[in-house]
């Protein structure tokens, strides 16, 4: 009797194995690609993922504001991650403001992830100018460029620090301030960015600037957040410059899981010493800067804040 042989067939793609882990992916809205807050969504991104060996992939999304940025999240749902001013929030929550008569329920769920670098503002004199406080102003010609939160806010201290009209204002475009001030067209200019500003390092290593500090008085008239920067920042400083700036910072909203938000928020804090090595804007970010959030901080993030022992107000 003849035994047949049973032959066993490989089965080829029955079962499907796969040796990769499982991506999040995430959609960031910044701002302009021309601006620092591209960049520095660029740069978040990219530490990320290497960070996490691709295990987080921040999808960066090119913005033309930050009001436009908040108006998204009526209509956005899974991870998406936007940059704003905390202000903003509040007022979209309260339908107030550019917000009114525009509310929408899903503004109520947008939370907090962390903060990134503050619009600081920086009033940039030549040192041949010897202006050293706004009152050394009167009679010089400034720069404040057109339409930025830069221009506008400056030309607002200028009017409340009794400035209003005796300056002169240059017509020229805040992208060429610095050769301006070079060949003596203008004693100065206002911007506002992150710190150390690109423009501003140029400026203090070609002919030598003094950065102007508010007084206690004067921040308290702007309502806006004292923001110090540290001695050595540029070139010739000596000592710390005192001014405002308007805080910014990452948020999210409820469809966020507490898994994805608490990951997300480690990875950045975790690696915020290696984006400070790349981009020294950074460097000005630290967790006291949650004082500055005005609503609710996602429970994930919230979750890595309490392991960390950083301080939350009862509103967080």
């Amino acid at each position: 009797m003849k035994i047949k042989k049973l032959l066993l067939l490989p089965i080829i793609s029955l079962f499907t194995v796969s040796t990769s882990f499982a991506e999040t992916r995430i959609t960031y809205k910044s701002a302009k690609s021309t601006s620092s807050y591209y960049q520095m969504a660029v740069q978040i991104a990219d530490t990320i993922k290497k960070s996490t060996n691709g295990d987080m992939i921040l999808t960066i999304e090119e913005s033309q504001g930050s009001v436009q940025n908040v108006k998204e999240v009526a209509g956005r749902k899974g991870n998406y991650v936007f940059t704003t001013p905390p202000v903003l929030v509040k007022l979209a929550i309260a339908e107030k403001a550019m917000f009114k008569g525009k509310g929408n329920p899903n503004y109520k769920n947008i939370r907090a992830l962390f903060p990134i670098p503050s619009l600081t503002m920086h009033f940039v004199m030549s040192k041949k100018s010897g202006v050293k406080t706004f009152e050394d102003m009167a009679g010089k010609t400034i720069l404040l460029g057109k339409g930025s939160f830069g221009a506008k806010e400056g030309a607002k201290y200028l009017k409340k620090f009794g400035l209003d009209g005796k300056v002169k204002l240059a017509e020229v475009e805040l992208s060429n301030a610095v050769p301006a001030m070079k060949n003596g067209q203008i004693d100065g200019f206002v911007t506002a960015g992150s710190y150390p500003a690109p423009n501003v390092i140029e400026a203090a290593a070609s002919m030598g600037v003094n950065v102007i500090s508010l007084t206690a008085d004067q921040i308290k008239s702007s309502k806006r957040t004292k923001l110090i920067i540290p001695a050595g920042t540029y070139s010739g400083q000596k000592s710390d410059i005192t001014t405002t700036s308007l805080p910014v910072v990452a948020y999210s909203t409820t469809n966020m899981s507490d898994d994805v938000a608490y990951n997300l928020t480690k990875a950045y804090w975790d690696n915020k010493g290696k984006l400070g090595n790349a981009a020294k804007w950074w460097n000005g970010v630290s967790v006291k800067m949650l004082s500055n959030i005005s609503t609710k901080i996602h429970p994930g993030a919230v979750k890595f804040y309490k392991e960390i022992g950083a301080s939350l107000a009862d509103h967080h």
